[in-house]
């Protein structure tokens, strides 16, 4: 099989449509679910303590029940909704991308699979920024490096 199509952006367009879909089903049907999401796109606000954070994994799951899922929202770009973290039950606005979204699960039955590779390349691109930049800050490879 190619794997180009999972790059292309018709293909991505397309994946977070249904993912749209998806949730605004499983919303307005009350159905709490879970997803799995990559943790870097992931945002909360207030921030969570690095307590917390240090044991997010790069995929993490969120389950979306009772409070949480009353909370929810989304819109072409995020999914939202308030959540309780740690054994202190710190209160947080969660902000998910539709596209850091990995898997939508009922239950423990997986009945969606982002195959889409949007976010691999975001996060290439970020790591790829970062080494630069740190090459960059090295007085000794400016002259390297033309701008």
């Amino acid at each position: 099989m190619s794997t180009r199509i999972l790059e292309d952006k018709a293909f991505i367009r397309l994946m977070q449509l249904h993912i749209a879909d998806l949730l605004d089903l499983l919303l307005q049907r009350g159905q709490f679910f879970s997803i799995y999401t990559n943790i870097t796109q992931v945002t909360f606000e207030p921030p969570l303590p690095d307590a917390i954070t240090q044991h997010f994994k790069i995929i993490t799951p969120f389950s979306l029940y009772e409070y949480s899922f009353e909370s929810a929202s989304f819109d072409e770009e995020n999914l939202y909704f308030e959540a309780g973290f740690g054994s202190e039950n710190i209160g947080a606005m969660v902000t998910v991308p539709l596209m850091a979204i990995v898997q939508i699960l009922i239950d423990e039955t997986p009945i969606f699979i982002n195959i889409a590779k949007e976010e691999n390349q975001k996060i290439k691109e970020q790591n790829i920024d970062k080494s630069m930049n740190i090459f960059r800050s090295n007085p000794k490879n400016k002259n390297l490096i033309k701008d």
